[in-house]
């Protein structure tokens, strides 16, 4: 069985620790341990990148982005052994995995590119003799926690704009799925990434995150979590006035309309739903169909669900996988429950006929009350309810209606529909008769509890710069 070290300041950390189990969600087998990390831990972590941070920053930033260069190469070389580590604990199926850790060192390379083009700013002043000058610094201290649900890509997420704008960087992995980012941290080491710049603390969100969230070294925190998570770290950042960066939940709309080209609308949300076995807080979670249409998608989605499979990816080719943990199965069916109580009506799935691991049917509900908690709650499995709409004014009030606002979707072949969906849906993405599915050149950020700033692209590159504007005053004659 694996045994796993924290890497601090430059090495992997030999002192004992408090071990943790890590389970393999498919079988319910343990495949490895962890240490739990200590607040003691994470301030080691913290002082050694404040140390770093001076010489760090001082870099040009194409030598900083060497390094996310080196840190990609070596990904790509191991990329087999890295997806079946994903599949292991995390329990994706095989494409998904391989397809997170190339998008991974494809990632690495595209931040990489910023090194030459991110710019500061000369400002038109209203004095004569004046050059206002904005510069775009680092931040200083970054800190990332991170989630279990695509837990090697968000450590690039994070690390990489901080790495090339001339942060430093402490990284809490998810205590469900902590082993990729363990090997992570040996390819960083062999990258040669220079002492304190980066280092990976494990523990529980409650001593390790909680020190990460507020300690005073710390200039920005990023999350990507749960609302509640998000919530507990901005409490903890408030002590210091620390810069915080949100993605937390979704609920995504999915508006079907009169018009829409059932061929592409069926797999377009059928794939959204179940990807990563439905715990993705950026999928399909709730559809509003035409009603003129409603009966065929019913119908048409019900026959797709019943074919779906699922089991242990690593040894089969299955549509699904399992959900990360007990906690997880518990929640989904007690969601269903609450859902055929509120007047739902159960078309396909719903009944767990494997219970070797953490699996859950594709289940498919129409009849869903647009106020009901399978509608306004994220599921985090692959559970799909439906309901119709009359007017697309309705159906964008009920999107709409909803403490969530990360990403929507509206299927239609009437243009002055889909820009209508552009101004009207007040979500961070819509995507318009395709998947939900982002582009690291986008800008990942939401609405209301979905979170605050973003990631990806420029914009998710400056998160992580402060800017520090000078006042230059050319015709001052001064002495010496």
């Amino acid at each position: 069985m694996k045994s796993y070290q924290m890497y601090i300041d430059g090495e992997f950390v030999a002192e004992k620790r408090e071990m943790a189990p890590v389970y393999n969600p498919a079988t319910k087998e343990q495949v490895s341990e962890y240490p739990l990390g200590t607040r003691d831990d994470a301030k080691r972590a913290l002082e050694a990148a404040k140390r770093a941070g001076k010489n760090w920053e001082a870099l040009p930033a194409i030598e900083r982005a060497n390094y996310l260069k080196k840190i990609a190469q070596l990904i790509r070389r191991d990329r087999v052994k890295l997806a079946d580590i994903l599949q292991e604990e995390q329990g994706k199926v095989r494409g998904l995995a391989e397809v997170e850790i190339d998008f991974t060192a494809d990632y690495l390379d595209y931040m990489a590119g910023f090194a030459r083009t991110y710019e500061g700013e000369i400002i038109q002043s209203d004095r004569a003799n004046e050059n206002i000058f904005l510069f775009r610094t680092a931040i200083g201290v970054t800190t990332g926690i991170l989630p279990w649900n695509f837990p090697f890509f968000l450590i690039v997420r994070k690390l990489a704009p901080a790495f090339v704008t001339g942060n430093t960087i402490v990284i809490k992995p998810s205590s469900e799925t902590p082993n990729n980012a363990f090997e992570f941290a040996k390819l960083a080491h062999e990258a040669g990434v220079p002492k304190g710049v980066f280092s990976l603390v494990s523990g529980k969100g409650s001593e390790v995150g909680d020190e990460l969230s507020s300690n005073p070294l710390i200039g920005m925190v990023s999350v990507t979590g749960s609302v509640e998570a998000g919530v507990r770290v901005m409490q903890a950042a408030a002590k210091n006035v620390i810069k915080v960066n949100l993605e937390l939940g979704g609920k995504a709309p999915a508006i079907v309309c009169k018009d829409a080209n059932m061929d592409l609308v069926i797999p377009a949300i059928k794939a959204s739903r179940i990807c990563n076995n439905g715990q993705v807080c950026n999928c399909a979670e709730r559809v509003y169909v035409h009603k003129s249409r409603y009966d065929e998608f019913i119908n048409k989605m019900a026959d797709e669900f019943s074919k779906i499979t699922f089991g242990n990816t690593a040894k089969g080719n299955f549509d699904m996988g399992p959900l990360v943990n007990e906690a997880g199965v518990k929640n989904a069916d007690a969601m269903l429950k609450r859902a055929l109580e509120q007047g739902a009506k159960l078309e396909v799935g719903g009944k767990i006929t494997d219970t070797s691991g953490y699996f859950y049917p594709a289940t498919l509900l129409s009849n869903a009350d647009h106020k009901s908690d399978i509608m306004q709650k994220e599921i985090f499995a692959p559970i799909l309810p439906v309901t119709s709409f009359d007017t697309l004014d309705e159906a964008i009030d009920m999107a709409n209606d909803c403490e969530y606002g990360l990403t929507s979707s509206i299927y239609t072949e009437n243009l002055n529909t889909a820009m209508r969906a552009c101004r009207e849906i007040k979500f961070g993405e819509t995507y318009i008769n395709r998947e939900n599915f982002e582009a690291m050149q986008g800008f990942h950020a939401g609405f209301r509890k979905s979170g605050i700033g973003g990631a990806d692209g420029k914009h998710g590159l400056y998160e992580y710069l402060a800017t520090h504007v000078v006042y230059l005053d050319y015709n001052t004659k001064f002495n010496g």
